[in-house]
């Protein structure tokens, strides 16, 4: 099997959306980094001129590649991240090895049939 990790760099408060619909699209769970900081093309000021940055979370997905793609789609239109400035931005980097997934690759197996 070969594998695909997704990198999702998500406002706080969209983080359980953007799991579900990963899940529903094939991860087979995530690694959240919490309290990550970002800055988009201007810096947001607030009062008094001081900068207010949002909270951020970091999710890790490592999937099979087959469901890359749409699992990356479907971040994508959960977080709204083409519709709203700021919301988030996700990418999938190619993965050379994966150790410890065994039972996540049991069940890919089954349901991917024969794209393995």
């Amino acid at each position: 099997m070969k594998f695909k990790l997704i990198v999702a760099f998500v406002d706080d408060r969209l983080t359980g959306k953007i799991l579900d619909a990963a899940r529903e699209h094939g991860a087979t769970g995530a690694t959240i980094i919490p309290t990550a900081r970002g800055e988009g093309m201007k810096a947001h000021k607030g009062i008094f001129g001081l900068s207010v940055d949002s909270r951020r979370e970091i999710l890790l997905f490592t999937v099979e590649q087959y469901l890359a793609r749409r699992i990356l789609e479907k971040i994508c239109e959960a977080g709204e991240f083409d519709q709203k400035s700021g919301a988030g931005i996700a990418l999938q980097l190619d993965v050379e090895d994966v150790v410890g997934a065994s039972s996540q690759v049991e069940m890919l197996a089954g349901q991917l049939g024969n794209h393995i």
